[in-house]
């Protein structure tokens, strides 16, 4: 009788894990992160809404607001199938191709919020050095090219990565760490060689890291400006306008950073704190988001609360 090795079959199905040794428990906690998925969807559906429908927001700061509501709303939708999957219907499979697809608009659109995150720092800084020509520095056409041109970069950026992942070959282990398809966790099952995928990776995640420091360097030279201003009101007032901001970058790379910090330095750590980490890092910024500008933006809060009293009425 012949033995057939089966380390050497194609893997077409990928198995995505919930919360490892909840497995029981995963149709209670769907309930949770369904109504996460959408207070999100809702919230930044009514963001994109607001600044499209009043006169009075068009203007830069509240353009790249609505561009980073579109890069969340990207996030959700892209991790929405395979949680729902997981977690309420119990079907941890995927297939290569789906899986492949899932970690390209995941990882496009996370590039995508890392660089509006990136535009946003440098609009805050223009509007608190140099405020009387703000508007005409960033005017509406300006800022429309500047959303195509990161557009098309966070695209570009993250096109190889399906093409790379397609021509690996499977054959060994088909069990994911997480609850979606990311570039660095399929490749890490390719029993062909991974050389090109761990490099590009590699320049990938610098490209988030560039985005970061060019983030601290804006506020590095915001707080030199706002220093610079005599009064303390007008001191509290310029620092006032960043801090929604601030907390949608902390909110952002906070997750990633220690998401990072565990994978290369607590390599024995409960594969549910993965499993959790990784979950907050995607689920956590486009609920948060909306949440943030709506609760410390005046203008979007106002207008928010306005549009509830109208449907009331």
């Amino acid at each position: 009788m012949s033995v057939i090795n089966t380390s050497y079959v194609d893997i077409t199905t990928f198995f995505l894990v919930g919360l490892p040794g909840l497995e029981h428990a995963h149709i209670w906690i769907s309930i949770p992160i369904c109504s996460m998925y959408l207070i999100a969807i809702l919230g930044n559906f009514t963001i994109l809404f607001i600044i499209k429908t009043e006169p009075s927001l068009h203007e830069p700061m509240y353009y790249f607001l609505f561009m980073l509501a579109m890069s969340d709303l990207g996030l959700s939708l892209s991790t929405l199938p395979s949680m729902l999957s997981i977690f309420l219907f119990n079907a941890p499979e995927i297939s290569s191709n789906a899986c492949f697809a899932q970690e390209f608009f995941i990882h496009g659109f996370s590039v995508l919020e890392s660089s509006v995150l990136l535009i946003m720092s440098f609009d805050r800084y223009l509007a608190n050095h140099n405020p009387p020509r703000y508007t005409s520095i960033l005017t509406t056409v300006r800022v429309a090219q500047i959303g195509i041109v990161f557009s098309f970069k966070s695209m570009f950026l993250v096109l190889p990565f399906p093409f790379t992942l397609r021509s690996l070959r499977y054959c060994k282990k088909n069990q994911l760490s997480h609850s979606y398809c990311l570039h660095q966790d399929v490749m890490k099952l390719a029993c062909s060689d991974n050389r090109i995928d761990v490099i590009y990776s590699f320049f990938g995640a610098l490209c988030l890291m560039v985005d970061f420091i060019f983030i601290a360097v804006s506020y590095i030279l915001i707080l030199k400006t706002v220093l610079g201003i005599a009064s303390k009101k007008e001191h509290l007032k310029a620092l006032n306008t960043c801090v929604s901001h601030i907390c949608a970058v902390i909110i952002f790379y906070l997750p990633i950073i220690n998401l990072a910090v565990v994978h290369h330095f607590a390599q024995h750590v409960s594969p549910i704190i993965n499993v959790l980490m990784a979950n907050v890092l995607l689920l956590v910024p486009p609920l948060m988001n909306p949440i943030v500008y709506c609760l410390k933006t005046k203008q979007i809060r106002v207008r928010v609360v306005a549009k509830l009293c109208q449907r009331k009425i």
